[in-house]
């Protein structure tokens, strides 16, 4: 089900010299905030919690997500390179599960780590709150990479879409509108974390068991049919 030279080239076309540099952006000024913050107001746990649930998993995690996800094949179907790749002995499944694996782990790489790097300039990781965070990104970058790689094979403006989905569902409706938080990543992620973290400063509107099963559904869906659509099309080329 993994596919070494498909992962190679993905890695190889994720981080390249200038998207690396665009991946690298949000955790740069996410370490920056952490530490001007610190210095102005020195350890506070309420304050790491905001830094990290508001700039962190509300911003950063979904759009390294989005730079990841669609990365990870969008360009080569926008291109027409998809074509070779296709032409290959490698099962149609075993691309999209590769693709999903590099996705994720570019994601957790640029988003999980700077998170827990913040959360311990901030705080120390008082109340486990940089434990939680950390959690939370890792968790999310799953559901993210999934998401965000099914949009890159439906539709050639997923970047597009995929930054409108992270800067207003998930940073604003997602975080403001009751009804909303119900069908948002980070809340499914902030499930987790609170588990992890200790008081009552990271907290979710959505329950673990609820959360848990909705982290999976969708991973698993949306890689079962971003297979499907890579498989048909397939047969359009060949057609």
């Amino acid at each position: 089900m993994y596919d070494p030279t498909v992962a190679r080239l993905t890695y190889r076309a994720l981080l390249g010299r200038r998207r690396a540099l665009i991946l690298g952006a949000l955790p740069l000024l996410l370490l920056v905030i952490a530490v001007a913050v610190r210095g102005l107001s020195g350890a506070d746990d309420q304050t790491a919690a905001d830094v990290l649930g508001g700039f962190a998993l509300a911003t950063m995690v979904p759009i390294i997500g989005v730079i990841a996800g669609t990365g990870a094949i969008g360009p080569e179907i926008d291109d027409g390179s998809v074509v070779y790749l296709l032409s290959k002995p490698v099962k149609r499944p075993t691309i999209i599960f590769t693709k999903l694996i590099v996705a994720i782990a570019v994601t957790m790489v640029f988003s999980a780590v700077p998170t827990m790097i913040a959360g311990l300039v901030l705080n120390g990781n008082g109340q486990q709150i940089a434990v939680a965070y950390t959690v939370a990104a890792l968790v999310g970058s799953i559901a993210y990479a999934a998401l965000f790689l099914l949009l890159g094979t439906v539709s050639r403006h997923a970047v597009v879409f995929g930054l409108v989905y992270a800067l207003i569902w998930e940073a604003l409706f997602g975080s403001l509108v009751p009804g909303a938080r119900t069908l948002s990543v980070q809340q499914w992620s902030l499930a987790v974390a609170q588990k992890v973290a200790d008081g009552n400063l990271v907290t979710s509107d959505v329950g673990l068991p609820t959360a848990t099963v909705l982290l999976v559904a969708v991973t698993v869906l949306a890689t079962w049919y971003a297979g499907q659509k890579l498989r048909s099309l397939t047969l359009a080329g060949e057609e």
